[in-house]
């Protein structure tokens, strides 16, 4: 399926054809642009970007690379191809025939999933809209950039399913999304984790590993939608995402290679001295963005998440993966729970547990990657080790929203969060002196000192390349 790149808006979806849905999302892109403007990268208009774009969404055909303008980027409307036989895999209408149009009965649940899920898009482009002024070297910049063009075109997928199939409630919801701002105290994102500021890279790399690796999640739960158009569009996201992901697990692991280097080179753990940034605060970050991510899935115990499911909106990750009857019928799932100050565990019925196991996946993939962070550590001979934090420290929703616990999964009291918390969240110090390290470094080649060189350059191309070109 190729896109079209004559319309005003890229699509492989033919807009052409309905020219009613397309002058109302020509209506709209005035108001996405002066978003991205007002919103967008700062600083960025008059660069040109080494950018991938799609032209088609088949496998030999989504990555087309060549410099680009920001303001010149194609953002379209993109699904995969798709599947007439295909049938809902889950729930009460598991083996019916996909649907093509919205189920009137689900209209209003069906709807609040898109928009949440559309409105985390715009909002992770606010929150690093200034990381370009800091960038460690020109490789990055352009990841951050792709990074960015890459939310925009998910923005127009969301708001695409909104215009093309809600009416008049669509059209306003596609509009807020552009009035609602990260960390604005009137108008903030739905999600706090979106409100949360990513001033510095250390902080980039950590939202593109633990918060688009929540993206991950979600939209593989919702290319799983009995609502084929959703599913097209989350699948083609999807391959965008792992990139997201990539630039996320790649960018932390050169931050620990070089922790590490510095750490042989002048025999200390303490690299203030020496412009790196310790393992220890390393370890206060992650602990911070792993668990305002598990905030994300909600409720272990969710009535709404049983709905979507049985209702055939959202299902699991994987889902035909699965060995069960994928109605959960009688079946149970365990989950935590808080009882008299103690954390314990206990089943619950399964269908009501989505957004637990769901969880589950994501810290099991999360620890992933910290493995691979430590075997950078051992391999460098030092006794250190990245660990994520117990699920019941830091949260704000679910069974543990009213406690404090601390990373190892302790429950303690108010008196001793306040004198030691400080111990395991990053400190006002600890952004201090890692925003002091944020020097911009834009010579090809060169790398800011507190990171490491990535393996390889961008589709082939060498380190010392000129990724961003300046005017």
């Amino acid at each position: 399926m190729n896109v079209d790149y004559n319309e005003t808006i890229p699509n492989n979806v033919n807009l052409a054809d309905d020219r009613r849905l397309l002058r109302a999302l020509e209506r709209w892109q005035p108001a996405y642009l002066k978003w991205w403007e007002d919103m967008g990268p700062a600083d960025s208009r008059n660069h040109e970007i080494y950018l991938r774009t799609a032209i088609s969404v088949e496998t030999d055909g989504w990555a087309n690379f060549g410099h680009v303008r920001m303001p010149e980027y194609r953002w379209g409307i993109f699904l995969t191809p798709p599947d007439p036989d295909r049938k809902i895999n889950f729930g009460m209408h598991k083996g019916e025939a996909a649907w093509q149009a919205v189920p009137g009965e689900y209209r209003s649940e069906l709807r609040r999933l898109i928009v949440t899920q559309g409105d985390t898009e715009p909002a992770s482009v606010e929150q690093q809209r200034r990381l370009g002024r800091t960038c460690p070297s020109l490789y990055d910049l352009r990841n951050l950039y792709q990074v960015n063009v890459e939310e925009g075109r998910h923005l127009w997928a969301m708001v695409y399913l909104l215009h093309a199939y809600f009416g008049r409630d669509g059209r306003e919801e596609a509009d807020m999304m552009l009035e609602r701002h990260a960390g604005d105290p009137d108008r903030p994102r739905i999600l706090q984790a979106f409100n949360e500021q990513t001033d510095d890279w250390l902080s980039f790399f950590m939202f593109t590993y633990f918060q688009d690796r929540d993206g991950k999640y979600q939209l593989a739960s919702l290319a799983e939608s009995g609502f084929d158009p959703l599913s097209r569009t989350c699948r083609f996201m999807l391959t965008e995402e792992a990139h997201h992901m990539f630039v996320g697990e790649t960018g932390l692991a050169r931050i620990v290679q070089r922790s590490c280097e510095l750490m042989r080179e002048h025999d200390t753990e303490d690299l203030r001295a020496v412009g790196g940034i310790d393992l220890a605060i390393i370890q206060r970050f992650m602990n911070f963005h792993f668990s305002i991510c598990l905030d994300l899935f909600g409720q272990e115990k969710s009535t709404n998440a049983a709905n979507y499911f049985t209702m055939g909106l959202k299902g699991r990750f994987q889902e035909t993966r699965i060995d069960d009857d994928h109605q959960l019928d009688g079946m149970v799932y365990r989950v935590p729970v808080l009882d008299g100050g103690r954390i314990g565990t206990q089943e619950i019925a399964a269908v009501t547990a989505s957004n637990e196991r769901l969880r589950d996946e994501y810290t099991k993939d999360s620890q992933r990657g910290v493995d691979r962070f430590n075997k950078i550590i051992r391999d460098h001979g030092i006794d250190f080790e990245l660990t994520l934090p117990h699920a019941a420290f830091n949260r704000s929703i679910g069974a543990f929203a009213g406690i404090h616990a601390t990373p190892a999964g302790q429950v303690i009291d108010d008196a001793e969060w306040a004198r030691r918390q400080g111990e395991w969240l990053p400190t006002p110090a600890d952004h201090d002196y890692v925003n002091s390290l944020m020097v911009p470094v834009t010579e090809p080649g060169r790398m800011a000192g507190w990171i490491a060189p990535p393996r390889r350059g961008i589709h082939g191309q060498p380190l010392d390349y000129d990724y961003v070109r300046f005017h």
